[in-house]
């Protein structure tokens, strides 16, 4: 599986933005896809995921209720809507996939389960 991002940018404090994630190649197996991100000096962390069938997804604390995961049947991948961004919200963003399915969603917050991921795209929030 390929993945590729796409959609960032500079915004400003409050504003919103749409990035996507195109798949190709080998997605029949796909159980999840998600967005993780990382901002110059820290650790990747977990952003948001869903479930392959729509039906299901878990977002980390600090964006729940700011930012919406979906399925882009266009792209055959996912999009990450955000909204009411913060300058905490900066970081290059990574969409990834998994072909191990879970018993529920909350385990793909793990980035262990993920064995494909893409190449990242920025989000700069300026103050």
């Amino acid at each position: 599986v390929q993945l590729q991002a796409s959609g960032g940018g500079v915004v400003q404090t409050g504003a919103s933005l749409r990035i996507s994630c195109t798949a190709s190649g080998r997605t029949a197996r796909t159980t999840a896809m998600g967005w993780f991100r990382q901002a110059p000096g820290k650790e990747r962390e977990f952003v948001a995921a869903l479930t392959w069938s729509g039906l299901y997804s878990t977002y980390r604390d600090s964006v729940d209720g700011r930012f919406v995961i979906s399925r882009d049947s266009a792209k055959n991948g996912v999009s990450l809507e955000m909204s009411n961004l913060k300058p905490e919200d900066t970081a290059n963003y990574y969409c990834a996939s998994s072909s191990t399915y879970l018993p529920n969603v909350a385990y793909y917050m793990d980035d262990r389960m993920y064995d494909a991921w893409g190449q990242g795209t920025q989000v700069t929030v300026s103050s």
